[in-house]
């Protein structure tokens, strides 16, 4: 199947802006391939605080020189939901890989932020900077140079791309990433909405919206809305770095023991020991980015991934821009609807057939690169067919003949829109992105005098004052990553979306982060430069009229372009950066980058 020409063109863009890094980061994980395991040149006492604490047997196979050794990295705790199932994985893993012929060993945990406890906390200043942690802790767990691939447990937020950019600092390794599936559903998303909206206009009490929020978040398993946790599954799969089906099968099922366990049993296939090697820094190429910029727009997934796709893709010496992303978007179909552009939920999106139904459509309308490498097949084209068991075991046999539900997960030729749910909007503002999957048509387009908040505090302390009943964009500044850390800013959609459901024309323009829940009202977010890095931003003022178009693709203040540029920029807040952790953090403001380029400290 021919791919779509806009797939190909942006493809080929991408590798040829690409060329110098990414030749120069392959030559670097060529490099570092050694002849056989990297520990047989170890010294005999490193080599052998390598493996003293292993038993009898996994010692004289790491002695040895022919026996795989794979490492576990994992982002486990039993305070998130979506990471306590992850509890007894290395247990499974190590059996899995011991029954197959290798060794595996726990190299390193990584820490796990939820944003979904941290929103609107002073915790959520470190919620992205804990990406780039992550990435560091997992180039610590694989430093030893005692493995031959690695595993990778994890599922939310920055967790999973930090994982990523931490492997690929050792891309000359194959990598699985092991993922551990959403919760039940719950409260639907829809009555949760409700709930937290009547709580912003003050009628609901707290009993009655957290008796909503514990029905809605109840067990061990992802949160079921398709927020940025749920699309960094969704990526993975199409990437090529989870085995096929795996994102969303439940914790605690047989399937899912199973999908675990197959996935010890692959990695030791992917390594150098074998005849299938297959390095994440190889797999994870042009292609492999394109395709998951693809399976976010047509899914409407998660806004954070405009920065995480980016930072992923810079590790492995490939530069994406905002340009493709938005030039992908006018041409990609949207075809699933999710919480919250509508009131399903992943669970009944894999009951509808799922990653293997929607990667076969992409696929067969030219939107996907069906031979991109993948760590479950020789290609994306083998992720059609879903997993089952077979004498307990996962086996891959069968394929998803069309949706179960096509007010959940359409095909190509019946799709919810016809352009993917995100776009790019500039001007003399700036450049933003914005969600606009769940926003209504005559929502897109707003021309409002402006009302400027310098943190989402005083914004809510407005809203109850009945300050912002009429048209109004309202700025929230000095949230970008060198400002405070780009923290998300999800607490502001109920009381936005209050204002909206009263018939007033409301938008909300940011340098900082909206969730991936992000919902129903037009939100220019992201926007770069920043106003703390002197971004005109910094220059608006109460009352200045600014129009956002999200259909056009403008952002703009309107105000004369001489009046605008004599203007003294605002300082913002002298917050304190001390407490909760954040003093720690202090470097990171300094040295991180724009929010167009992955507001990464790498790059």
């Amino acid at each position: 199947m021919a791919v779509h020409p806009v797939l190909a063109a942006v493809t080929r863009r991408v590798a040829e802006r690409s060329a110098a890094t990414r030749g120069a980061y392959l030559r670097r994980i060529q490099d570092a391939r050694t002849d056989g395991p990297v520990r047989g040149g170890m010294g005999c006492a490193n080599l052998a605080h390598g493996f003293a604490a292993c038993g009898v047997q996994d010692k004289l196979w790491l002695r040895g020189e022919v026996t795989p050794n794979i490492a576990i990295v994992s982002a486990y705790n039993d305070m998130l939901s979506a990471h306590q199932p992850l509890k007894d994985y290395p247990d499974l893993l190590k059996a899995a890989i011991r029954t197959a012929g290798g060794t595996a060993q726990f190299a390193g945990g990584v820490p796990a932020m939820c944003d979904g406890i941290t929103q609107g906390r002073a915790g959520m200043e470190l919620s992205l900077f804990s990406r780039d942690v992550v990435a560091m802790a997992t180039a610590v767990a694989l430093s030893h140079d005692m493995f031959d691939g690695a595993l990778l447990l994890g599922v939310c937020d920055k967790i999973v791309p930090g994982l990523v950019i931490g492997a690929l600092s050792f891309g000359h390794l194959p990598v699985i990433l092991v993922p551990a599936g959403p919760m039940a559903s719950g409260l639907p998303n829809g009555e949760k909405a409700k709930v937290r909206k009547r709580f912003a206009a003050g009628e609901a009490g707290r009993e009655e919206l957290l008796a909503a929020e514990a029905a809605s978040y109840h067990s061990p398993g992802t949160c079921t809305f398709y927020g940025t946790a749920n699309s960094n599954q969704l990526l993975m799969e199409v990437m090529g770095l989870h085995l096929p089906g795996a994102s969303f099968v439940p914790p605690g099922t047989k399937l899912r023991d199973a999908l675990t366990e197959a996935a010890g049993r692959r990695v030791l296939e992917l390594t150098d020991l074998a005849d299938g090697y297959t390095p994440i820094g190889e797999l994870l190429d042009e292609r492999a980015f394109v395709n998951g910029i693809v399976a976010l727009l047509a899914t409407g997934g998660s806004t954070n991934h405009t920065l995480h796709l980016v930072a992923m893709a810079s590790a492995a010496g490939i530069e994406l821009t905002w340009d493709d992303f938005d030039e992908l978007s006018k041409v990609t179909p949207l075809l699933t609807r999710l919480y919250p552009n509508g009131s399903a939920d992943v669970n009944h999106f894999h009951a509808a057939g799922g990653t293997a139904f929607l990667i076969g459509e992409l696929i067969d309308a030219g939107f996907l690169h069906a031979d991109a490498r993948t760590v479950g097949g020789d290609t994306l084209a083998d992720y059609r067919r879903v997993p089952e068991l077979a004498d307990g075991r996962a086996e891959w046999l069968r394929t998803v003949a069309g949706s179960g539900d096509t007010d959940v997960l359409r095909p190509v030729g019946e799709p919810f829109d016809t352009h993917g749910g995100l776009h790019t909007v500039r001007g003399n503002l700036g450049r933003a992105v914005i969600k606009v999957s769940a926003v209504r048509p005559e929502h897109r387009m707003i021309e409002a005098p402006a009302r400027v908040f310098e943190s989402q505090e005083q914004l809510q302390e407005a809203f109850a004052a009945g300050e912002l009943d009429r048209n109004v964009v309202v700025v929230v500044r000095n949230q970008g990553p060198r400002a405070n850390g780009m923290p998300e800013l999800h607490r502001l959609t109920p009381p936005l979306s209050v204002l909206q459901d009263r018939g007033h024309r409301v938008a909300l323009v940011t340098d900082g982060r909206m969730s991936g829940a992000s919902g129903a009202v037009p939100a220019a977010i992201h926007l770069s430069p920043e106003a703390a890095a002197g971004g005109p931003l910094a220059r608006v003022r109460d009352g200045d009229v600014v129009r956002l178009d999200a259909d056009a693709g403008v952002l703009e203040v309107l105000v004369p372009d001489e009046e605008f540029a004599a203007r003294e920029p605002a300082s913002g807040n002298a917050e304190q950066v001390w407490g909760t952790g954040r003093e720690l953090f202090q470097a990171f403001r300094h040295v991180v980058g724009p929010a167009e380029r992955g507001a990464g400290v790498f790059s």
